[in-house]
């Protein structure tokens, strides 16, 4: 089945795109007819897996491990995606973590510097390294994510990510102004309450959950299809008027 057919034959590259909401998008951007290149760091089996689903349905695939904190692996990764699919035209800048809960009161320098460069930095390295390449084409599309955590400040002990998350927000309308004389949409989503990813069964609680559904207009948690179907929809506008936006998948609890 495909999804978007306007993907067909587009040349892919998805950063973690092995696990959780990466895992997702992956997945449907091969349903969708496109080459992949997926970026893992700790999920090679999965990623392997994905690689030899889409090179079943006739598309170009590869797997790529590295650190993208590391503008070595940064770069390296780009080239190779390039390398075996012959160009590229579409980015999702989707790697990132909480890493662990932390207070102001107990935050370290080296802590608060290690989310900034999982976050925020490894997205600059990637998209710097990418951006060449995309430029290759009349029209390609880059979407970063970011989270509700970035537009509500998160929940106590989720400070530097938050902030980190916030900026890729800034990022993402900065980088769409820059990108667009090159003929770059840049888009980002800020999904809310993803349950079923590592990501919320790592930090976050049932009770915490419950919570925070409650809350929710329309009464259920996300998952991580409805993060990647939205990917998809702005990553397939490489050639529409969107651009610098940001799509909230929160289920209503917040909107702006």
């Amino acid at each position: 089945m495909n999804y978007n057919t306007k993907l067909a034959g587009k040349n892919v590259l998805i950063t973690a795109g092995a696990q959780g909401i990466g895992e997702s998008i992956t997945k449907h951007f091969i349903d969708s007819g496109a080459n992949v290149a997926i970026h893992y760091f700790s999920s090679a089996e999965k990623a392997n897996q994905l690689t030899e689903y889409a090179i079943s349905k006739g598309q170009k695939a590869v797997a790529i491990s590295g650190d993208l904190t590391n503008e070595v692996d940064a770069n390296a990764m780009v080239e190779k995606t390039v390398e075996v699919l012959g160009g590229l035209d579409i980015l999702i800048n989707n790697a990132g973590s909480l890493v662990a809960r932390k207070m102001l009161n107990e935050m370290e320098a080296e802590f608060w510097h290690k989310v900034m460069d999982i976050n925020l930095t490894s997205m600059m390295f990637v998209t710097r390294a990418a951006s060449p390449y995309l430029a290759k084409n009349e029209t390609s599309s880059i979407v970063n994510l970011a989270s509700l955590a970035g537009r509500k400040g998160g929940h106590p002990g989720s400070l530097v990510y938050s902030t980190s998350k916030g900026a890729i927000l800034t990022f993402t309308r900065a980088l769409s102004t820059e990108l667009g004389g090159q003929g770059t949409k840049v888009n980002a989503v800020a999904p809310g309450l993803i349950l079923g990813t590592s990501f919320h069964n790592t930090h976050t609680t049932k009770e915490s959950a419950a919570q925070t559904i409650s809350g929710i207009p329309i009464n259920r948690a996300g998952n991580a299809a409805d993060v990647a179907r939205a990917v998809l929809f702005l990553a397939s506008e490489y050639d529409g008027f969107i651009t610098g936006a940001t799509l909230d998948i929160n289920g209503g609890v917040y909107n702006m």
